[in-house]
């Protein structure tokens, strides 16, 4: 699933391919921006915040998000693709390269200068050059009632963790999700172990919570619903939190995962 440290990764990748060289061809994939060509224009940056990814190329900025099937990924020119070319919707091309955009949940070109249209609403980047760990307790302190595991999951608090970290965190904290934030215990802990364990699986592939690299056992509770607690053996449940600033909407649908008896 990806979260922030997938596309602090994608990020990298597409910087080490396409920063400082020049674009010879754009395919946008997108109706609003399918005449649009970048072909001669230079890649200044690319940058990731939070789950979203931006690429500066000139005087246009390149934002997308990956949601939950999207995926960068880089080729050789005449390299086969492993996505189908019907699930691709950018291709942007060097004179030895291809990358090119799958599923993207989100795709747009805005203005450089008009960027935080698209990301000013995003609270400090777990992931960032300019973490700001004040204003992230600042933001986290000001959730009060909101469950604990609603609140890791809101981008405008903290940029970069999603579902996997917010079932993960919990456990590692011992907190149920449902717990208010101002219940929730230390919440500079909290905001610490989100930064530490999320830059520790930054350049990864698979996410380690356990301190166990073996398939299947990187994880506490995420995905293990009804299967024992790594730690107590009681069988782990599942559900769904419900924000009571939307009251009877679910969260996106995700489900939760925690252990009843190692959690309170």
């Amino acid at each position: 699933m990806p979260e922030g440290d997938t596309v602090f990764r994608a990020a990298s990748r597409l910087r080490a391919a396409l920063v400082g060289k020049t674009l010879t061809k754009s395919d946008i994939r997108v109706p609003q921006f399918a005449e649009v060509d970048l072909s001669g224009r230079v890649v200044d940056e690319v940058v990731s915040l939070g789950k979203h990814l931006l690429m500066r190329v000139g005087d246009v900025t390149i934002h997308s998000h990956l949601k939950m099937e999207g995926v960068w990924q880089v080729y050789s020119r005449g390299e086969r693709w492993r996505r189908p070319a019907h699930e691709a919707r950018i291709v942007l091309e060097t004179e030895d390269l291809q990358a090119v955009g799958f599923a993207l949940g989100v795709l747009e070109l805005v203005p450089r200068d008009a960027e935080d249209e698209v990301i000013g609403h995003l609270g400090p980047d777990l992931l960032g050059p300019t973490w700001d760990a004040a204003e992230a307790l600042r933001r986290v302190e000001a959730q009060g009632e909101r469950a604990i595991g609603l609140t890791l999951l809101d981008q405008r608090v903290m940029a970069g963790l999603g579902n996997v970290y917010r079932s993960e965190l919990c456990f590692l904290r011992g907190v149920l999700p449902t717990r208010p934030t101002s219940a929730a215990g230390d919440l500079r802990a909290w905001i610490d172990l989100s930064r530490r364990t999320i830059f520790a699986n930054r350049d990864r592939p698979e996410r380690v919570f356990t301190g166990d690299t073996r398939p299947g056992r990187q994880k506490w509770v995420y995905g293990r619903g009804g299967k024992p607690c790594r730690r107590c053996g009681t069988p782990i449940h599942e559900g769904r939190l419900d924000d009571p600033r939307a009251p009877g909407e679910p969260t996106q649908e995700r489900v939760v995962y925690w252990c009843p008896r190692c959690q309170s």
